[in-house]
């Protein structure tokens, strides 16, 4: 038997280094050479920090573990890359592998009876009853930023905080909350950037940095017990109301599963559109010929969107156990070992995309992985396009041309990362 392509150090330090993902253009670039050579790679750990997995670079060996759920499991190892040290720590504070019992850790039966919950919510047919108030809250948010000009920072203006309304709004958080929500995001997916944790954490001990997300997941747990209670008293069309009065086998949902889903809804539903939406901003000050060739065209506009959310990717990874005993790229995968679909790679996969570090608006086809594929597919993407839509509809209407005013910076992380500083200048129209 072939013995198993295993990683250099150097390397697999690399792939799960938070400060890896900052620096993109050399993480692609390590990609791009083990697509080549190692594909399908086991990533091992010194010091027995965290359990050995295998690492997917390749387009199409990610789209077969995404598209079958029942050799690869979302259950019962963690689904987001994590240490012995915080598996163990989950295990003590909530008996199970995350801090949050959500849609994207369920396998089957439980995950397609608890998605089905609010599938036809997030379908496009439904979402035309708020599009009105996203269209009005895009040009809101594109006035202010004009306002805040000739030089603003785009994260802080437009990206970060028109999603976060957009995903508040539909699950009835007060406005007031919203700066909240924010920072407890911030907390649990930025965790291991200083700048966005707002922890300090650049002094924290790993233990300290695991206190910090655990305790963001509590204030999370706490808030939306109380928002679902009022929503049983009181239910409106909202998908608080759908989340908060559901049953599933005549039972309402345990409150841990309550509060899973509702921490899904609120944080995914924005910290992903905000990376998306600041790389596509990014990518166009950087290409006025192309900012032009869409202002002018805006059949071009869902091209933008899709372009902008393959080619920052901002959930970089998920893994999965496999079921049974199966080859991938050559490799023997056994059953129980744990694999990191690094969506990163896959989307950068040259032998499905071609030159895919190029920004390409008019890219087709686009059958990118950033949304996950087969049963995990991401519930909120029709939400995510219709939002990026409209918010560059209201841009390219209010900006005459933009160019970068200073350095954008990446966040340091490896599970959802994207930009946290873009400085454009901007020209009104």
């Amino acid at each position: 038997m072939n013995q198993p392509a295993v990683l250099p150090e150097a390397i697999a330090r690399q792939v799960i280094a938070p400060e890896s993902y900052a620096e993109w253009n050399s993480l692609l670039g390590t990609f791009d050479r083990l697509r080549e050579e190692m594909p399908v790679a086991k990533v091992v750990a010194e010091n027995d920090k965290f359990e050995p997995f295998w690492l997917i670079t390749r387009y199409e060996d990610a789209m077969r573990i995404s598209k079958d759920n029942k050799v690869f499991l979302n259950n019962p190892k963690p689904v987001v890359f994590s240490t012995r040290e915080a598996t163990a720590f989950s295990q003590a504070v909530t008996g199970s592998n995350m801090l949050v019992d959500s849609l994207v850790v369920f396998d089957a039966p439980v995950h397609p009876k608890y998605r089905k919950l609010t599938m036809d919510w997030f379908m496009p047919r439904n979402l035309t009853k708020i599009e009105a108030e996203i269209r009005d809250l895009a040009h809101r948010t594109v006035d202010r930023m004009v306002e805040a000009g000739p030089e603003v920072d785009f994260v802080k203006e437009v990206s970060g905080p028109y999603p976060l309304h957009v995903v508040m709004q539909i699950l009835g958080v007060p406005e007031e909350d919203e700066p909240r929500m924010m920072m407890l995001t911030q907390q649990m997916f930025g965790g291991q950037d200083a700048d966005l944790s707002g922890s300090g954490m650049d002094n924290m001990t790993p233990e300290q940095v695991l206190q910090l997300v655990s305790v963001a997941v509590k204030s999370f747990e706490d808030y939306f017990a109380a928002l679902a209670e009022e929503r049983r008293a009181n239910p409106t069309d909202d998908v608080a109301s759908v989340i908060a009065n559901a049953l599933v086998d005549g039972k309402p949902l345990p409150p841990r599963d309550l509060a899973g889903y509702y921490i899904i809804v609120a944080t995914a539903g924005h910290d992903t559109t905000s990376a998306s939406t600041a790389g596509a901003m990014m990518a166009l000050a950087n290409d006025p010929e192309q900012f032009a060739r869409v202002k002018a065209d805006r059949s071009l506009l869902p091209g933008i969107v899709e372009e902008a959310i393959r080619w920052t990717s901002p959930v970089q990874h998920f893994m999965r156990t496999a079921a049974e005993d199966v080859e991938i790229g050559g490799q023997q995968i056994k059953a129980g070992d744990w694999m990191m679909i690094n969506y990163v790679a896959a989307n950068h996969d040259p032998a499905q995309f071609e030159n895919p570090s190029k920004f390409d608006a008019a890219r087709t086809p686009n059958r990118h992985l950033a949304f996950g594929a087969g049963a995990h597919q991401c519930l909120g993407l029709h939400l995510a396009r219709l939002e990026m839509r409209i918010l560059f509809e209201a841009l390219l209407d209010r900006i005459e041309s933009i160019e970068p005013a200073g350095e954008a910076k990446r966040s340091n992380s490896t599970f959802v990362g994207g930009l946290k500083t873009l400085p454009l200048r901007i020209t009104p129209a």
